[in-house]
């Protein structure tokens, strides 16, 4: 399926400050430049009047939206991305190819880069502060993303040069990014998505920076959570246009399947949050955890606690689980009766490993289980990993909220 096209950041009415997301005045058609303001920690809800450009057009269509978890390329990945480039640079589209169907065919496919890039030729580096080659964002690109999430622990393992380095390359192949930025003018400027006549806003936080300060007079360069910075950006996008507003979120217990406290809190709130009757966030996707987490829907809208990893490489076999993930895939249709929502009128998950066998490649666990070309093996391990994300994505009884495992 062709990906409808993006609206470019010279038009996405949105700015990310220091304090939180604001309309840019120029996409307010009604002229009401207050309504996109930040709300002061969401004591006031934006002016029903400063809404713009939402409304439904008249070939308004459904829409699939793919998310994947934590790409995170340890040593070996980069030494398989080495060896797969034939000795020169690095390439890591034959590691993702096993994804690429799922993900190019969506309408919208977010990824999450965990990682900085660093500098041209290396040293690249893994735990505990990565640097990756900038030839995984060609893959990106390749892949079918068309926007990642970049706010993380790892953003600034790099230094803001790193940050930077990552965002020049993710432009220089087209795919967007949200969550850190290069600028205070950079950040009043991000772009929307734009699918089935929706314009889709995607957000990002992460609950810290592994104790890395952010850079002293660049309080914009990396978004931390704060539920009522976070209600105020969507409404702040809501008014400035976006009928989806899209929440990536790190956050959570590494190594914990269940949602810890601080999940289960915010994810209440947030979804919780009204304007006008309306919810404020359409979903949830969230990393950071290594494994797989439940989806659940709560107050209507629906949350992915953990996607898991989906490029890593743990080896001791206790730690195999952070090889798993799983891949949401929404499908958003024009509401009826509301003339600027799309509502999720589909959810559905598939599962995904990162198969460390050489060569290592990241594979659709439920499709790859019932590939006859496969010995029995390999399709026996591929559905012992599907059944385990299933067991963790349902453990909060996700299937009787009308979640359904997909297999292709």
């Amino acid at each position: 399926m062709r990906r409808s096209a993006k609206i470019g950041a010279g038009v996405a009415g949105l700015a990310i400050v220091a304090g939180g997301v604001h309309a840019v005045p120029g996409l307010l058609d009604h002229g009401d430049a207050a309504a996109g303001q930040r709300l002061g920690g969401g004591a006031r809800e934006p002016a029903a009047t400063g809404k713009a450009d939402a409304a439904v057009p008249s070939d308004a269509r459904p829409f699939t939206l793919v998310g994947t978890g934590d790409i995170i390329p340890y040593p070996s990945i980069i030494e398989r991305s080495a060896l797969d480039a034939g000795g020169e640079g690095h390439d890591f589209r034959k590691i993702l190819a096993g994804v690429k169907p799922v993900v190019s065919a969506a309408d919208l496919a977010i990824c999450h880069h965990e990682i900085p890039y660093g500098e041209p030729g290396g040293p690249f580096t893994g735990y505990p502060t990565f640097k990756a080659p900038q030839e995984l964002a060609d893959a990106l690109k390749d892949t079918g993303y068309d926007s990642c999430s970049t706010a993380s622990n790892h953003t600034l393992d790099a230094g803001f040069p790193g940050l930077a380095r990552t965002l020049d390359h993710l432009d220089r192949v087209g795919v967007k990014h949200t969550g850190s930025a290069r600028s205070a003018a950079e950040a009043q400027t991000p772009a929307l998505l734009s699918a089935g006549g929706a314009k889709i806003a995607q957000l990002s936080y992460t609950y810290g920076t592994n104790g890395i300060p952010v850079p002293e007079g660049k309080p914009w360069s990396v978004n931390l959570i704060d539920q009522q910075r976070i209600i105020a950006d969507a409404r702040a996008a809501r008014a400035a246009g976006a009928n989806v507003v899209v929440l990536s979120v790190h956050w959570g217990t590494e190594w914990q399947t269940a949602p810890d406290k601080q999940q289960l809190e915010l994810a209440q709130a947030l979804t919780a949050s009204r304007t006008a009757g309306e919810p404020d966030i359409d979903l949830i996707l969230g990393t950071h955890n290594h494994v797989p987490q439940p989806y659940e829907k709560l107050n209507g809208t629906w949350v992915v606690y953990g996607m898991g990893d989906q490029v890593a490489s743990f080896v001791p076999p206790e730690m195999k689980r952070g090889n798993m993930g799983s891949i949401p895939r929404f499908t958003f249709t024009p509401s009826t009766g509301r003339p600027d929502r799309w509502d999720v009128t589909k959810a559905e998950f598939l599962t995904q490993y990162s198969d460390m066998a050489p060569p290592f490649r990241v594979v659709c666990a439920a499709c790859a289980a019932s590939d006859t070309g496969l010995s029995a093996g390999k399709r026996a391990e591929y559905a012992a990993v599907d059944q385990q994300v299933t067991e963790a994505v349902l453990s909060r009884r996700a299937g009787a909220q009308g979640l359904t495992h997909a297999t292709r």
